[in-house]
């Protein structure tokens, strides 16, 4: 089971009422999507119209890595992801503590791995 958060709809539920089309969204999540994709580093960039976001798996050892998925943005709702982002770090940290991150860190790379077997 997952909490689903919309810190603002996109549709506008308004202008649906006065359609008269129902209030009620259904999201669709296929078996091959609610798999997911693993990602450890996270690429993002931006113009004047858009955030770009790309997701990437790095493997140590291997110097090459691929784009495992891209989602583009518009500026309002990349805030709008970064504030349910937020929301929700601050309600995981209220149940399972502080999330610890390791500034010693190579920036953009996830953290070594300590040895064989470990993730």
């Amino acid at each position: 089971m997952f909490n689903v958060y919309f810190p603002k709809l996109i549709i506008n539920l308004a202008e649906m009422e006065n359609q008269n089309i129902d209030n009620q969204i259904q999201i669709e999540l296929t078996e091959e999507v609610a798999q997911g994709t693993y990602s450890n580093l996270a690429i993002i960039s931006h113009s004047s119209s858009e955030f770009i976001l790309d997701f990437v798996r790095i493997v140590p050892g291997v110097p090459k890595a691929k784009v495992k998925s891209r989602v583009i943005l518009t500026p309002e709702h990349a805030k709008r992801l970064l504030s349910a982002l937020n929301d929700n770090i601050e309600r995981f940290e209220k149940m399972n503590g502080k999330i610890k991150i390791n500034n010693n860190e190579v920036p953009g790379f996830p953290p070594p791995i300590g040895g064989m077997g470990q993730a």
